[in-house]
């Protein structure tokens, strides 16, 4: 710990991160043949409970549309509503020539090695887009998924909400339950039109030595809203997250939410920054975090380029282990009279009086601490399935335990 400790420290300059600085050359770039899977028969008991862990139903009902990809392979693609285009990202650059020009505006190819690989090796990804007054109501499922050991799994997602249209997407990262190491690259970029509203969950659940590295990049138009609800409960080796939205136009809105856990073994960067650029412009970051024993950076970086804009940032941690580490980098800069940004942040403990409070009222301890656990990482997030919230509600519950 004492060297993450240290990693960590390096981390007030802004740019250092937490998280080992990969050798891309040892992972494998063979994945597996997997074939398309048209009623998900392919999928075995084992598998449907982990990837249900991840959001992942392996249904098409109630779902706008459905995407999956194992390692390299689209095993399942459909839009199954009107108003709504599900593809892999390949066949959407050769069924729409707009397409191209949207890639790498919002995030650059030569940000790092990682989004570098991803240009030169790109193993697909999903192309979502919502027409015009299209309002979806229910969501577009998607799953990128890690099937076999050590490889290395290279995507570029690219998601349109065309003016007025609303849209919900659930996606689930994860990795078969015989794989315990890897590398998830994902390339995000997420336009928002005029009027347009997005909310974007993804849930992870990724195996012991899993790497996971999300480049992120948002813009949101005139009167659009973006919703980011990102969840993260099980144990995985590292991530490095940091999207960034901008509100291009008048009073567009996005609101960042996250939880995360991070497990003994664990080292988690994660965070997000919002650029107010256009005026009566609102953004709120909200990060809930524990430490169960492993090591978390939680960033906030909000931006105010034009007045009457309106920002709230706010990180809270918890530590439950002695050798639990949480650093919190909230950040606020406005660059012109009449913003209006705050933040607050706080790093602490389970207070014995409260564990004492509840267990005078018939709770025992492991339930007491369990429930201050539940309380703490709740944050409600519109349009989940009744199965997916139980399995958070589970994760949660299992944190509670042993401490």
């Amino acid at each position: 710990m004492s060297e993450i400790k240290a990693r960590a420290e390096k981390s007030k300059d802004k740019k250092a991160a937490l998280g080992t600085d990969l050798e891309l050359a040892e992972f494998s770039r063979q994945g597996g043949k997997w074939e398309y899977d048209p009623d998900y028969g392919r999928f075995s008991p084992e598998e449907r409970t982990h990837l249900l862990r991840a959001g992942i139903e392996l249904t098409d009902v109630d779902h706008a549309g459905t995407f999956l990809q194992a390692d390299t392979a689209v095993v399942h693609c459909q839009a199954n509503q009107p108003g709504v285009e599900v593809l892999p990202i390949t066949e959407a650059l050769k069924t729409h020539d707009w397409a191209a020009d949207l890639l790498w505006r919002l995030v650059a190819v030569d940000a790092d090695k990682y989004t570098a690989r991803t240009e030169l090796e790109l193993d697909n990804g999903y192309f979502i887009r919502a027409l015009p007054g299209a309002l979806v109501e229910q969501p577009v499922e998607s799953c990128l998924y890690l099937r076999t050991d050590r490889f290395a799994q290279h995507v570029h997602n690219l998601v349109v909400v065309e003016p007025g249209a609303q849209l919900h997407i659930i996606t689930g990262c994860t990795t078969h339950p015989g794989v315990n190491s890897g590398l998830h690259v994902g390339v995000s970029e997420f336009y928002v039109k005029a009027g347009g509203r997005l909310s974007f969950t993804m849930i992870h659940n990724w195996g012991q030595d899993i790497h996971v590295r999300p480049r992120t990049g948002v813009r949101v138009e005139e009167g659009g809203s973006f919703v980011s609800n990102y969840i993260l409960l099980r144990p995985v080796k590292t991530v490095q997250m940091y999207p960034t939205v901008t509100l291009a136009g008048e009073g567009a809105v996005a609101s960042l939410n996250s939880i995360a856990i991070a497990h003994p073994g664990s080292e988690i960067d994660m965070g997000g920054r919002v650029i107010l650029q256009a005026p009566r412009t609102r953004a709120e970051i909200i990060a809930r975090t524990i430490s169960t024993g492993g090591a978390s950076i939680s960033r906030g970086h909000l931006v105010g380029l034009e007045p009457e804009i309106k920002a709230h940032l706010e990180c809270r941690g918890l530590i439950l282990a002695p050798t639990g580490y949480i650093y919190a980098v909230p950040e606020l800069e406005g660059r012109v009279s009449g913003v209006d940004m705050s933040h607050e942040a706080a790093v602490g403990r389970i207070a014995a009086e409260e564990i004492e409070y509840l267990m005078a009222r018939g709770l025992d301890e492991e339930e007491a601490v369990s429930t201050i656990v539940r309380g703490f990482l709740r944050v409600k997030i519109e349009g989940l399935p009744p199965a997916l919230e139980e399995e958070i509600e589970n994760a949660i519950r299992e944190t509670g335990k042993g401490m």
